[in-house]
């Protein structure tokens, strides 16, 4: 199953492989490839249509304790191997920018950052971890992780389920699913393509010092 391909992913996938996806987004620090909320928006969507691949009752029920269960493991690791590790495998492997972004907002908003970073791509991967190796109290960060999860998960599938509804969305389900697969790639693209353009000034500058 290819995430990527959000309508073959749901209608393949079915609740299970939705459910993996959320809980892969948080919990085994490769969330950050994902485009998770387009695969519950496109879920929401599928949802409403006349022969749905789920309930929506379980869906949205299902996926936020998905979300939940990813945040847990997240924090334990984070809290196990602790803030040098963790860093310096983020920082290599996402660079810098995201990490900084996330610990500003853990500077900023305190626990609820658990909250608010179920709501933004990367950082809501970088979060549980954050919190595990900052030292935030385990029922602190549980409470508002169950909170947001259920906020997130079920929002965006309730908007795709009402959305899916509508003529113009439900006749072009296919442009809206690429739509929204760009708003993932294109970003991380950039991303990507600064972090090589760094990467290659210093090398040159390394040489230069060098010769």
């Amino acid at each position: 199953m290819n995430p990527f391909d959000i309508e073959s992913f749901v209608a393949t996938g079915g609740l299970i492989g939705l459910c993996v996806l959320v809980f892969v987004e948080t919990g085994i620090l490769v969330g950050f490839i994902f485009p998770g909320d387009s695969v519950l928006f496109t879920a929401g969507v599928f949802a409403a249509q006349p022969d749905p691949f789920a309930p929506l009752w379980l869906l949205c029920v299902a996926v936020p304790l998905a979300a939940i269960i990813g945040d847990q493991c997240g924090y334990f690791i984070g809290r196990r191997v602790g803030r040098g590790v963790v860093e310096g495998k983020l920082m290599r492997t996402i660079g810098p920018e995201y990490l900084a972004k996330t610990n500003h907002y853990f500077d900023r908003f305190g626990p609820l950052t658990v909250f608010f970073g179920r709501f933004i791509g990367i950082v809501r991967t970088l979060t549980p971890l954050v919190a595990g190796f900052s030292g935030m109290p385990h029922r602190t960060f549980t409470f508002f992780s169950v909170l947001g999860s259920f906020v997130w998960a079920a929002g965006i599938i309730l908007l795709g389920y009402f959305l899916g509804n509508v003529p113009v969305i439900r006749d072009n389900i296919e442009i809206f699913i690429i739509a929204s697969v760009l708003t993932i790639v294109v970003p991380t693209f950039i991303h990507l393509a600064r972090r090589w353009r760094l990467a290659r000034r210093d090398r040159r500058a390394d040489r230069s010092e060098a010769a």
